[in-house]
């Protein structure tokens, strides 16, 4: 198992080597057949790498790795664009904290955690419906469930919920 220094190095030197082919932000919204599924897509070979602050979407597309509120932020701004209402929100438990994109069309969230398999999670309940399947994913259980956004790198509150 690699360690989190390992694992950092690791993504920066893939980073590297995949500059010069990996999709940029421009190329992500510039896609007219793009829907929330299709974007799931396109993380599918990413790799999870837990860091401590939020990456800027181009570097999270440039080195392939990240975490969950890289790829929350990133969705939601691509989608943003592409006329969609996407909402991030940040589901405290336990042991973890995770970040999804909730897309109001679709009734769905994205998940980082399910950019292999490419599927869209069902919502259609409460905001703290997604905190209990978000949760039961974890085998977790859930205390707090907000609504935020990103600005220049930092997370601005909008609603919290609890159990």
């Amino acid at each position: 198992m690699l360690t989190r220094v390992a694992a950092g190095l690791y993504c920066v030197l893939v980073s590297h080597l995949l500059t010069a082919q990996a999709l940029t932000l421009q190329e992500l919204q510039s896609d007219a057949q793009l829907t929330p599924a299709r974007l799931m897509g396109y993380f599918s070979d990413f790799k999870f790498q837990l860091g401590s602050n939020l990456q800027k979407p181009e570097e999270f597309l440039a080195s392939q790795c990240g975490d969950c509120d890289d790829f929350a932020n990133l969705t939601s701004l691509v989608l943003k664009a592409k006329g969609y209402t996407p909402r991030v929100f940040v589901v405290s438990m336990d042991r973890a904290t995770h970040v999804v994109c909730f897309v109001a069309e679709t009734q769905s969230y994205l998940d980082y955690n399910h950019r292999r398999d490419r599927v869209l999670v069902p919502y259609t309940g409460k905001l703290t419906d997604v905190a209990q399947k978000v949760a039961s994913s974890f085998k977790s259980r859930w205390y707090s469930v907000s609504e935020v956004t990103f600005t220049e790198g930092a997370r601005r509150f909008i609603r919290t919920e609890f159990p």
